[in-house]
This record gives C-alpha cells, sequence and structure tokens, in this order.
C-alpha cells in the first residue's frame, strides 16, 4: 500500500504574502548601492533616473509574473511557467541555475550584507583570518582571497535563519510580517525627520550633466545593476506559490502591490540623502543613509539608522531563505534533482532536505567571495532567467489559451517584451563588465544539461 506524500501547508496569509515581497525586496541594497551609483552615474538626476528605470523594469516584470502565479500556484515558481510555456529543459535549467548559482549568492550576498551593517557595532568582525595569494597566467597582480571573521559569521546567521524555516512555515511568516513592519517604520521616520529637522546642503550641483555624451550609458547601466539588486524580489513569492492562501488574489497583489510600495520608499529614501548631502558626500559614504542621518541628526541617530539596517537584512534574509527552499524541493519530488531536497518533514510540512542543501549551497558561496562579487554573479545569473520567465507567458498564452487566470498581466504584450528587451541589455553589458565571474556563472548553467540528460531518463524509467 502505497502511503500519501506529504505536501506543503497554505501557512502564508494576505499580510504574510504582502510582507514577502515588501521585506524581501528591502534589504541591503538602498543602503548599500546609492553609494556606487552616484559614482557611476555622476549626476544626482541620473540617480534618480535610475531608480525610476529600474522600477519600472522591475515592476514590468511583478505585472506579468502576478498573472503566472495566480494561474500556476505551485511551489517552484518560475520553474513550473517556463517547464510548461517553453519545455522542460528550460524549466530544468531556471532551477538548475537558482539552486546552484543565483539563489545561494542571493542569501550570501544578504547575509554578508548583514555582516558588514553588524561591523560598525563590532569592529572585530572585519579582522582577518588569513591572506591566500594566487598568482593569476598573464596578470600584473595575483589574486589575493582575503578571509575575514564576517565570512564564517555570516555563514552561521544563515543556519539560524534556516533553522527558523525548517520550524514551519507559519512561523516563517509571522517573523517576516513583524520584522518587515519594524523595518518599514525605521525607513520612514528616517524621511520624516530628515524633511523636519535636515537642511539642504549647502553649495550647488546640477541635476543633470551640463551635456549628455555616449560614455554616460555604460555608466548608467552599471548603477542599473546595483538599482536592480535594490529592486529583487518581485518574483520570489510566487516559488512557495502553493504555500500562499488564496493565490488567485493575494499573489498579485503582494507581487504588484509591494514592488510599487518599494519603489515609493526607494526614491524617498533617496531624495533625503540627495537633500542634506551633496552628490560628492553620497559617492563616497559607506553607508549614505547613515551619513545623512548623522547630518540632520547626530551621530547618536545615525547608529540607530545602522541597527534598523541589520534588521532589514535579516528581515530579507528570512524570506529569501523560505521562498529558495522551494525550487529544489519541486525539483526533486519531479525527479530531476538531487534525491536530498526531495520530501516533506512529517512533523513540521517543512521542504527539511531543500532547506539543507540550500543552507549548505550559500554557506560555502559567503565564504568564497565579497560584497560586490557576490551580487554582479547573482544579478547576471539569475536575470538571465527573469527575461525567460517573463517570456514564458508568450509560450503560455499560446500552448495553453483555456488555462484559466484570474489575473491578466497589465500592458500584454508591450511590457513583457520592454522587460524581456532591458533584462537582455542588463545580463550582455555585466558580461562585457565582469567576463571572469559571468563566465563561471555561464558554465555552471550549461553543465545542468548533463546532468539533466541522467534524471530524465531516470524519471521516464520509472514512469514506464
Amino acid at each position: 500500500m502505497n502511503e500519501k506524500r506529504l505536501e506543503l501547508v497554505k501557512g502564508l496569509g494576505a499580510w504574510a504574502a504582502m510582507a514577502m515581497v515588501v521585506g524581501h525586496i528591502i534589504g541591503t541594497g538602498i543602503f548599500r548601492v546609492p553609494r556606487s551609483m552616484a559614482e557611476a552615474t555622476g549626476s544626482v538626476g541620473l540617480v534618480f533616473l535610475v531608480w525610476i528605470v529600474g522600477g519600472f523594469l522591475s515592476l514590468a516584470g511583478a505585472l506579468t509574473v502576478a498573472e503566472l502565479g495566480a494561474s500556476m500556484p505551485n511551489a517552484g515558481g518560475p520553474y513550473v511557467y517556463m517547464k510548461r510555456g517553453f519545455g522542460p529543459v528550460w524549466g530544468f535549467l531556471f532551477g538548475w541555475m537558482n539552486n546552484l548559482v543565483g539563489k545561494p549568492a542571493s542569501i550570501a550576498t544578504i547575509a554578508a550584507g548583514f555582516l558588514i551593517f553588524l561591523g560598525f557595532f563590532y569592529p572585530a568582525t572585519r579582522t582577518q583570518i588569513f591572506t591566500l595569494t594566487v598568482p593569476l597566467p598573464y596578470a600584473e597582480k595575483p589574486y589575493e582571497f582575503v578571509l575575514t571573521w564576517a565570512q564564517p559569521l555570516a555563514a552561521v546567521a544563515i543556519a539560524f535563519i534556516t533553522f527558523v524555516n525548517y520550524l514551519g512555515v507559519r512561523l516563517a511568516g509571522r517573523l517576516q510580517v513583524v520584522l518587515t513592519i519594524i523595518k518599514i517604520s525605521s525607513i520612514l521616520a528616517v524621511v520624516a525627520l530628515g524633511f523636519v529637522l535636515g537642511k539642504p546642503h549647502e553649495g550647488v550641483q546640477t541635476i543633470f550633466p551640463e551635456s549628455l555624451q555616449l560614455t554616460m550609458l555604460g555608466g548608467f547601466l552599471t548603477a542599473m545593476v546595483g538599482a536592480l539588486w535594490a529592486y529583487d524580489g518581485w518574483i520570489d513569492l510566487t516559488f512557495a506559490g502553493s504555500e500562499v492562501q488564496n493565490p488567485q488574489k493575494n499573489i498579485p497583489r503582494a507581487v504588484v502591490g509591494g514592488t510599487i510600495i518599494v519603489g515609493v520608499i526607494y526614491l524617498l529614501t533617496n531624495a533625503i540623502c540627495f537633500y542634506v548631502l551633496p552628490l560628492k558626500d553620497v559617492a563616497k559614504a559607506a553607508i549614505p543613509v547613515s551619513e545623512a542621518v548623522a547630518v540632520f541628526a547626530g551621530a547618536n541617530a545615525a547608529k540607530w539608522i545602522t541597527a534598523a539596517m541589520v534588521l532589514s537584512a535579516f528581515t530579507t534574509l528570512n524570506s529569501s531563505i523560505l521562498t529558495g527552499a522551494r525550487v529544489p524541493y519541486a525539483m526533486a519530488r519531479d525527479g530531476v534533482f538531487f534525491r536530498v531536497a526531495d520530501g516533506v518533514h512529517p512533523v513540521h510540512h517543512t521542504p527539511a532536505g531543500a532547506l539543507l542543501f540550500q543552507g549548505v549551497m550559500a554557506a560555502l558561496m559567503v565564504l568564497s567571495g565579497e560584497f560586490e562579487d557576490l551580487f554582479s554573479l547573482f544579478i547576471f545569473a539569475q536575470w538571465i532567467f527573469y527575461a525567460l520567465t517573463v517570456a514564458s507567458v508568450f509560450g503560455l498564452r499560446k500552448r495553453e489559451p483555456e488555462l484559466h487566470r484570474p489575473y491578466k498581466a497589465w500592458g500584454y504584450p508591450w511590457l513583457p517584451a520592454v522587460f524581456v528587451l532591458g533584462a537582455t541589455a542588463l545580463t550582455v553589458n555585466l558580461f562585457i563588465q565582469r567576463p571572469i565571474r559571468s563566465s563561471i556563472g555561464l558554465m555552471l548553467i550549461l553543465s545542468g544539461l548533463f546532468f539533466y540528460r541522467h534524471w530524465a531518463k531516470q524519471s521516464f524509467s520509472h514512469s514506464e
């Protein structure tokens, strides 16, 4: 007699779903990337234009993914959409990339940011353990790998949040709601106090350059990488679609509404930074928001906002670990991934094996690189498949016209097309800028074809 297979439970209500989106998107990015964006563009106006274009591009993707999530609320999200829209090999390649590169790099980056912020309170975390020098052929300087205490501590943070998610999706969802409320309240308090207590910085700075040159395009696209990292997370709720209550309504509301809310918060936060700080100070500040708070409220208040940043990164880490584990679980359930990721815990009803696998991968990756390298690797690998995920709406409209679609993508087919073109331009530019890291990500993606052939044969033989 065959035992009934255990399934995941619908433990994420409307508030938890919205908190997953908003709390996930607002992480380390908004506090870190304004510096690199100001440095890359050299213009206040261009920085805001990057935020607006990045927000529009993310919203275009969210509007499309909302249709897919509402019509197919299954664990795995894009893995399911591409499998049905383009064919099983495309769904597999997304999952392979997500499980081995995309999600571990994302989690590792968030954990690295968490320790960067924590380092302002405990500078000892930046202490070096050892430095490894590796000579490179045809290179003037050798590669230096520096291991500090922050990296193993970030791995501990990943392990702790993984354990929380192991104990139950409802517990993780409630934690996400509470932490997201505290996070948004802290940021909005900074915005309000900044306009009340702050004064415009002295000196005159032009909003846009006097003349626009073609060379500025490279800086604009470089800044766009940071903006899209800060906006990343609008798709992740769909990974856990089978655990969302009333998904036909709650997924579109959370994905689209959450992206809009975050865009408004980001613009307000940047407005405060450039209101009290000149562009050159933003471009050299380690944490521009903290510098801005120190100007209008003093150094003690700046420490308080740094504490809010620690909480913000912690919140994003929770949602990223929760949603990310559902992709290896869904693939292992279908027989096209490592068996360790299959199965649901009989007591906690969580994908325990998938959580363990994801946690180990992320912990290894956080030990391997620094913040900038990690998020560049993540953006390149993930956005290839973001483009394909959004493009799958075209394939599904054609292949499954009778599929029940309680929500249809606004602006179809033009907005999905704009997103696909924008995502393609981003990945090409990033490959040109960081060819080594991008090539590693690309090779890891393509290596999945060998494993797919093996697992697909096994799955076929078992079904006979």
